[in-house]
């Protein structure tokens, strides 16, 4: 083990690159991997009992709560709230954000908004899922419960955001403005270990990760984009190749490894897609962007999107900066 830098002590030592190095946001970071390791845990076990299937419920999105989805929501929440320096949770499957009213906790300076279970739906198939979590600021008082104004922040004002992939192995990247850093779990020791330091993202790549099942409901732009996608290998000696995981953790994370572009655009029926922008496009464009990618809605910055409201959904192209440019371009003579 000489030489191995579990997260924890990485994390005591970038204390000193946040802005207000008080420790509050370090323990936030531990707490968040500590749950994910129960997630993992009972990921690793999914077909051994009985936490695989739906629980007959649906959620806020309209989408089938599974068993998994429940038992990560409820595990994320109770560890940030017992680690008393988060005073609120906005997760994916539920409606309204949770303010939490403890004396422990209620005083928190930051909030969190979380998809617990990023792709469940591959689950049951043993498929790579993931958990995605953005951390803001609080911005109202500490005197009350938090409040809608304290999630509904724009992704340039987050003081951490990441992502975990339970995989063949399982590893959390994550942010705070510093760069991109991603630790794999040791099961030997139950540690997080710095693996992938200083993540950058090629600026080029040859995947275009998009569901091409929705193909016919595509803007234009967007058809044309991958038209010229599947024409280039035809053209050139550097085709491009599609993979589609359909969990955003494991798509984005290939790509952050190899280079490539990920798409979910606006659809007949669904003019803003189908991605959230606060618990999934925020945070995972603030890890691109410090990786040295990029991330848009087709028009804007996506991390300069104010948000309207929780559970606001945007379209979304983001990935490496040449391919996004390039895909950009198809956008900007769409909109001509």
């Amino acid at each position: 083990m000489i030489g191995v830098q579990t997260l924890d002590e990485f994390i005591i030592r970038r204390q000193t690159d946040f802005p207000y190095a008080t420790g509050e946001l370090s323990r936030l970071l531990r707490n968040i991997a500590l749950a994910s390791k129960i997630v993992n845990r009972e990921v690793n076990k999914a077909g051994l009992v009985d936490v695989l299937g739906t629980t007959g419920f649906t959620n806020v999105q309209g989408e089938e709560v599974k068993k998994l989805d429940l038992l990560a929501n409820k595990t994320f929440i109770a560890s940030l709230e017992l680690g008393g320096q988060c005073c609120g949770v906005a997760s994916e499957e539920n409606e309204e954000f949770i303010a939490f009213e403890a004396e422990s906790s209620r005083k928190g300076g930051y909030v969190v908004a979380i998809d617990p279970l990023d792709g469940s739906s591959n689950i049951d198939v043993n498929v790579s899922v993931g958990t995605i979590f953005s951390i803001y600021r609080r911005v109202s008082s500490p005197e009350g419960l938090c409040k809608a104004e304290d999630f509904l922040q724009k992704g340039s004002e987050q003081a951490g955001a990441g992502y975990v992939i339970y995989g063949s192995s399982t590893m959390l990247v994550y942010t705070t403005g510093h760069g991109v850093n991603g630790f794999t779990l040791d099961p030997s020791i139950g540690e997080f270990c710095l693996s992938h330091p200083d993540m950058t993202i090629p600026q080029d790549g040859k995947t275009y990760s998009v569901n091409t099942g929705n193909f016919y409901d595509f803007p234009e732009s967007v058809k044309e984009y991958i038209k010229y996608c599947k024409e280039r290998g035809q053209q050139t000696n550097s085709p491009y190749s599609a993979r589609y995981i359909g969990s955003m953790v494991a798509d984005v994370h290939r790509n952050l490894i190899i280079g490539g572009i990920y798409i979910y655009p606006s659809l007949n029926g669904f003019p803003d897609g189908k991605i959230r922008l606060v618990y999934e496009c925020n945070p995972m464009s603030f890890i691109v962007e410090q990786a040295g990618g990029m991330a848009t809605d087709g028009s804007r910055r996506i991390l300069d999107i104010e948000p309207r409201e929780l559970h606001q959904r945007t379209p979304i192209f983001l990935g490496s900066s040449e391919m996004v440019s390039k895909a950009k371009e198809f956008f900007d003579k769409g909109t001509k």
